[in-house]
Order: C-alpha cells, then structure tokens, then sequence
C-alpha cells in the first residue's frame, strides 16, 4: 500500500534518517501541488465523461495515487537519496551567479557582499509547496526585523525564474528567489538531494554570510522546524553579529 511504501525505509541502503525524511517529504510536496493544479485545471474530455466534478475528482485521486505509489516503490525505497556534503563555516561562502525572479539579470554572491549587508541564503526545494510556501511567509513577517540587522533575505531553488517570480508576486514577497538550473550551487552549497528516477533538489537548508562574504552559519535542521524557522535565524543573526 502508499502507506507501508511511503513509511518503510528498504534494509541495504545508505539513505539516513534525514535525508529520508526530506526525501519524502518532497516528493510529497511536488506530486500534492502538481496533483492540485491539474485538479482545478479546465478538463473537457467528451469520450470519457470526466466533465463533472466528481469524476474528475476521482480521476485525480486514482491518478495521484498510481504516481505517488511508483515513484516511492521505484526511488525512495530501494535506492539511496544522496546528500552533497557542507561547505566549512568561518570561511568564504561558495562562490554563485544565478538569474534573479525579479527578472532583472542575474544575482552573484559578490553582489549581495557589495550592499554591505549580511545574507540570509535559503534553499527550498520548490515554489507554492506547503512548507516552502510557509517558510517564506515566515521570513516576510519578519522582514523589518532583518532590515534592522542590516541583513537581505535571497531564496534559492531550482525552480525557473517564471515561477520563482509567480510565488514571489503570490506571496507578495519583499526579497527575491534565484533559479539554481541543475542544482550545481545547492551541489556546492552541500544542500542538494539526488533521487534515484524523479531528479535533484535543494534539501531546506539555510545559510547566513556576513558583509564580508564568509560563511558563517549553517541551519540543517530546517523541516522539522519550519515555523519557527524565522525566529531562531533571527536570533543567531543578532548572536553573530554582536560577537
């Protein structure tokens, strides 16, 4: 059943419990939010009836459930999720220039060192997913805050900069999203999950740089704490920069 496939870690693999854990959790939240678009999406099929609600809702349901139930059987469960490993803290951050959603060009980590202001560089693993969607409204309720700790807030995922800049726009975010096209500065950033059969994704992981571009702090524990992810940012910011 999805159930005892999506709870059962196969023995034999070198998956651990973490990465697991966000494994499924995005493959979850990418096969919810697709499986929701198509639901309120305009359907007309004359030859197979799906023009009332209710088919296409059991459509949906029968569909989502065929796709949840192969991609964990064939990925997650037999195959190991691969973690990139973590830059070093207290040295300079990994180097990156990626394309911004305010569609303005692109974005380098020398940029935001030259506003003199520290970072707040967040990965998340995709645009208008439900825990993605609340850490950004987290980090917006808290963005005066941050702009009195003369620190910027810049998202990162491998979404593309069209729907970054939807999610933005929805969201009515105050900071910006970069697009991270195959996933080669979540790789350097040690926050990129590769599994087997569905492709690669930033792990929620966040990252502080200081004003003058080294690494400072890593949160690797973000998922599990989502909520009150902010506030803890928040409180290590002030802790370093008063050190």
């Amino acid at each position: 059943s999805i159930h005892h496939t999506l709870f059962r870690k196969s023995s034999g693999t070198d998956m651990n419990s973490s990465s697991f854990t966000i494994a499924r959790c995005i493959v979850l939240s990418l096969i919810i939010t697709e499986c929701s678009s198509f639901a309120h999406s305009p359907m007309k099929m004359s030859t197979s009836g799906l023009e009332n609600s209710s088919d296409r809702r059991s459509f949906v349901a029968r569909g989502g459930n065929a796709v949840l139930s192969s991609i964990l059987a064939t990925t997650l469960v037999p195959n190991p999720v691969k973690a990139a490993t973590l830059p070093p803290t207290e040295s300079k951050a990994p180097y990156f220039e990626l394309p911004n959603s305010r569609q303005e060009g692109t974005t380098s980590l020398s940029s935001l060192v030259e506003s003199g202001k520290w970072t707040v560089l967040y990965f998340y693993p995709g645009a208008f997913t439900q825990g993605c969607t609340m850490e950004a409204r987290g980090f917006q309720r808290d963005i005066d805050q941050y702009r009195s700790l003369n620190a910027q807030i810049v998202g990162v995922s491998v979404d593309s900069v069209e729907k970054n800049a939807k999610f933005c726009n929805s969201e009515e975010l105050d900071f910006y999203m970069l697009t991270d096209e195959g996933g080669k500065v979540s790789h350097l950033y040690g926050s990129s999950l590769s599994i087997p059969g569905v492709g690669t994704f930033p792990n929620r992981q966040t990252y502080i740089i200081d004003d003058k571009g080294n690494l400072r702090w890593i949160f690797t524990d973000v998922e599990s704490r989502i909520a009150k992810h902010s506030a803890e940012v928040l409180g290590k910011l002030s802790e370093l920069k008063t050190t």
